[in-house]
């Protein structure tokens, strides 16, 4: 099998739900031997998340669950046990990274401060992703996406200001924590791997919501520099007409259309009286007199025809994709983006693949999301050395 960029990087996971992880699962896609630690007799909550397989509600067959934890192992063990402390710190010593995702008093309390592990692995890395971050007045609070947008500010500067906020996307803020923590991680692990420094990094998922290449960003600095509060606008395309979602033969199209390119949407629609009946764009009252004159347009056509239409005029217009039309698009289809995994009890399915190509150093796949506890035969035994007696009594007494 061709090397891949992490292929001699070791990580412990104790993450569990989205944002964690996401973050361990990029490392372990390209190449990282990723060990994920698990509660015995439950796992990861997210073996518990929809949507299921054949909506059976059965703890292998989450959807979530599966994508986030390709080629990584699983290993169960109750760290609120002694036993289990002591073997986690056993596994630590021959760790590069260690990434968790617990409220942050959860490792200290349980003897697994990266004050701890530092005196056993001195070089090693430890990424801790929390809703507020470790330190400050929220650390300890609980969260979900709408939390984090509610209190980030994304709520409030999405939808239509003459009704209530509207939310993002499920799982938007979990996602984004993720990425920014393997972003952060990999820094850490340069310094770590070249000039020997052991860092504990601190990932607050709000905080990497509150940096978002989105409106906020521009709101949050417009209210340092004027003390103004920016009122919340409608899914507007640049602020003029035509813009949002229009229904076609098969579908919908989002239309967003820049002020220079409206000569060229004159064009593509055959009517050159358009710019003498609406000499202002920026004229939002009249959207309505002119979505009854393009519709018609529009519901002749195929989303597909519509689009490629407007490309060939360069005009910000794009089909609506549902599910299976991205999965059967004939542009991911030749960029070989979906994957196919076959696990041992949903068979195979096609995942989402490589979120960026690297020819030398590539995605893989080497193995689908493990089994609960799947690989503890294989990482006690040929890792720390216990034997299968051994085993057997960790068992029976509720540790692994």
């Amino acid at each position: 099998m061709t090397e891949q960029a992490l292929s001699d990087v070791k990580v412990l996971d104790l993450t569990w739900h989205i944002a964690g992880p996401y973050c361990t699962k990029l490392f372990a896609d390209y190449g990282a031997d990723v060990i994920k630690i698990e509660k015995p007799g439950e796992g990861d909550p997210a073996r518990r998340m929809p949507p299921f397989f054949k909506d059976d509600p059965h703890p292998e067959k989450s959807g979530l669950f599966l994508d986030l934890n390709t080629n990584k192992r699983s290993i169960t063990l109750n760290l609120k046990s002694e036993t289990g402390q002591k073997i986690f710190k056993e596994l630590v010593k021959d760790m590069d990274i260690v990434v968790e995702s617990f409220s942050p008093h959860v490792m200290p309390s349980l003897g697994l401060s990266y004050e701890e592990m530092e005196k056993i692995n001195p070089s090693l890395v430890m990424t801790s992703v929390s809703n507020f971050g470790q330190t400050g007045p929220y650390r300890d609070y609980e969260a979900s996406d709408l939390t984090e947008e509610g209190m980030g500010h994304a709520l409030y500067a999405r939808g239509d200001p003459a009704r209530e906020p509207q939310k993002l996307n499920a799982y938007a803020m979990q996602y984004q924590g993720g990425n920014t923590g393997a972003t952060a991680t990999m820094f850490a692990f340069y310094a770590a791997r070249y000039k020997g420094i052991g860092q504990h990094v601190d990932v607050s998922i709000m905080e990497c919501g509150l940096s978002a290449i989105d409106m906020r960003p521009a709101m949050l600095l417009s209210y340092q520099y004027t003390g103004l509060v920016s009122t919340r606008e409608p899914n507007v395309a640049f602020g003029i007409l035509p813009f949002g979602v229009y229904p076609c033969s098969d579908g919908f199209l989002e239309v967003g259309v820049a002020l220079p390119q409206w000569a060229r949407v004159v064009k593509m629609l055959e009517m050159p009286d358009l710019p003498e009946r609406f000499p202002n764009l920026f004229d939002m009252e009249r959207k309505g007199e002119l979505d009854a004159i393009i519709l018609p347009w529009f519901a002749e056509r195929t989303k597909q025809e519509v689009m490629e239409i407007a490309q060939a005029q360069r005009v910000y217009i794009t089909a609506v994709q549902t599910p299976g039309d991205l999965v059967e698009d004939p542009h991911f289809k030749e960029r070989q983006y979906w994957a196919e995994i076959d696990h041992p009890v949903t068979g195979k399915l096609t995942y989402p693949g490589a979120p960026f190509k690297s020819e030398e150093t590539p995605w893989q796949v080497r193995r689908p999301a493990s089994l609960l506890g799947q690989h503890n035969d294989e990482v006690y035994r040929d890792k720390l050395g216990y034997s299968k007696d051994d085993l057997v009594k960790l068992r029976e007494r509720g540790i692994i």
